[in-house]
């Protein structure tokens, strides 16, 4: 099939998957199943051999993703629940000063936003942005909008978080290097963000009712586990009253101890011998998922023994994250198999030949492709796990070294982060939590939003001209 024509299929296979997400309303999950199918179909993909690619796409991604999706929940979901949140606010507002407290919130995001997806981050923080807006006799946008934009930067471009996790495998990433190249990239990128929100005009918008008033509620499974036990909702508020929170410097050792077992492992790899048994020793202790695991039985023992929590009480904690990352499993996994039938078809290769006689790198491609997939369907995840899987062919053509193929990941993470909007969750949970109306919203955090992903990707192409 000529390029041509491959070319046009992959065109109208993603404005079929736009149309079905956002027009129809359809489960992202089928609607990623049901075009990959059909490409594969078009392509010429034989019948027999259609359900095999499509369960190794969903295999593949899968097993780079759900052990690091779940145990990152896990972690997240301890600190959450063990009022970490609260504590690295208060921690940051204390060594900052009050007339900092812009910048102290929005660097304990930055913290939290690690292991905690952006919707639970958001929503846990934003009642401490308005306590502390309203100590601070300040406008809650000028808090919350720099915050939130830390926790989706984050969100998009670091593992564990699923999108970056899934793009490192469909590219080939190392996920050490990642988190290496990419937490000074995101810090100075909130950096920057932190001082473009101070210009986004705040003063006149009358803010409506907001939920962040309101008790928030976090459900914990009572019984032997998710599956027998009893689910109840207990507010962050009512285990505040109850119990002792864990110090900010807990919650930060929490955080950083799995990156820096990650790490370590990266640098065992690069400056051992191969193959020497200290360099197996650190590429285990070092891989994504054993870190994670230490973190999450870390936390298990350290915030359960200072909180005076049960056993019980420890194991439903780490439970009830389980149910809210099922959604975003699944996806993940569906958008594996459409990146794969992408690869199997031909497409990939179709689009690398294409990118060459355009001459347009494919770090900028990345970038615009997943920004107007993201800008069409809303979803961040699905907009890097497509950009991807059209780009995985082109990069692997390129014959990039490790660091260079890190760097044009992060960049597609780079492009779902900006032009949030109205078909975006994210952009309905930050104006409902901050009292904005949708044109409001579409004045502030769209472009603030937009304003992160393009000062991302500025820094990430900077630093891969350098290098390249």
């Amino acid at each position: 099939m000529s390029t041509g024509a491959l070319l046009g299929i992959a065109l109208g296979a993603i404005i079929v998957l736009l149309l079905l997400v956002i027009k129809i309303q359809l489960s992202a999950f089928v609607s990623l199943l049901l075009v990959a199918a059909g490409t594969a179909l078009a392509t010429g993909i034989s019948v027999g051999e259609i359900v095999p690619v499509l369960q190794k796409g969903m295999g593949n991604t899968l097993s780079s993703v759900m052990i690091i999706v779940g145990l990152g929940a896990m972690l997240g979901r301890t600190i959450e629940v063990g009022g970490g949140a609260d504590a690295l606010a208060r921690r940051f507002t204390k060594v900052l000063g009050q007339k900092r407290v812009i910048a102290a919130v929005t660097a304990a995001a930055f913290v939290l936003g690690i292991p905690v997806f952006f919707d639970v981050g958001f929503i846990i923080l934003a009642p401490i942005v308005f306590g502390f807006a309203r100590v601070a006799k300040i406008n809650p946008l000028k808090i919350a909008l720099p915050v939130a934009g830390a926790l989706l930067t984050v969100h998009v471009t670091l593992p564990p978080h699923p999108g970056p996790v899934a793009a490192a495998g469909i590219t080939n990433a190392d996920v050490g290097t990642m988190l290496m190249v990419g937490l000074p990239l995101t810090a100075i990128t909130v950096a920057i963000g932190f001082f473009a929100a101070k210009m986004v005009k705040v003063e006149g918008i009358e803010l409506l009712e907001s939920p962040a008033d309101q008790p928030i509620e976090v459900e914990v499974t009572e019984g032997a586990g998710s599956t027998s036990g009893k689910v109840v909702k207990e507010s962050v508020e009512a285990v505040k009253e109850r119990l002792e929170n864990i110090g900010a410097g807990t919650v930060v050792l929490l955080i950083l101890l799995p990156i820096l077992q990650i790490m370590l492992g990266t640098v065992g790899n690069t400056v051992l011998k191969e193959g020497s048994t200290a360099q197996q020793w650190l590429g285990f202790l070092g891989s994504s998922s054993i870190a994670l695991l230490t973190g999450v039985i870390v936390a298990y023992l350290v915030v359960g023994h200072k909180l005076g929590w049960s056993l019980q009480k420890r194991g439903s904690v780490l439970d009830s994250a389980l149910p809210d990352v099922a959604v975003i499993v699944f996806v993940t996994g569906a958008g594996g198999v459409f990146a794969n039938v992408l690869v199997e078809s031909g497409i990939g290769k179709a689009l690398s030949d294409a990118l060459i006689s355009l001459n347009m790198p494919i770090i900028l491609a990345g970038f615009l492709i997943s920004a107007a997939l993201r800008a069409s369907q809303g979803s961040a995840t699905v907009a890097i796990l497509t950009s991807a899987g059209l780009l995985a062919e082109p990069i692997a053509a390129a014959g990039y070294t490790d660091l260079q193929t890190v760097l044009v990941t992060i960049a597609i993470g780079f492009g779902g982060l900006g032009l949030s909007h109205i078909n975006d969750s994210g952009f309905w949970i930050v104006t409902k939590y901050l009292g904005l109306t949708v044109k409001d919203g579409l004045k502030t955090w769209t472009v603030l939003s937009t304003v992160f992903g393009i000062t991302g990707f500025l820094l990430t192409s900077g630093v891969f001209l350098l290098v390249s």
